[in-house]
């Protein structure tokens, strides 16, 4: 029985590591491909939004193996790029990164 508790313990932190992993992958993808962080500005039906959280559950993976934009939420901005009360919008994929 110890054997199996042992080896249950390192099975569980091994897949823990690679979810963690993962995770970063999917960042420096979003980061790489998409030009996109928690700190991107980006634009959603002609408006101007400052990105504070990026959902990479949202992703999927394509048959290519290419993985689709995320979710995103943000900050509405004003024009002068100042954020417009702290309510956060959930834009989902149909934004534009603001080059």
């Amino acid at each position: 029985m110890d054997y199996t508790e042992s080896l249950r313990g390192v099975l569980v932190r091994k897949i823990n590591k690679t979810e963690r992993d993962l995770q970063q992958l999917k960042l420096d993808y979003c980061r790489f491909v998409y030009g996109i962080t928690h700190r991107s500005k980006v634009t959603y039906n002609e408006s101007i939004y400052l990105v504070k959280a990026v959902d990479l559950e949202s992703m999927e993976r394509s048959e290519t193996g290419e993985w689709s934009k995320p979710q995103v939420s943000g900050v509405l901005l004003d024009c002068e790029q100042h954020p417009v009360g702290k309510d956060i919008t959930q834009i989902g994929k149909q934004w534009d990164l603001v080059a």
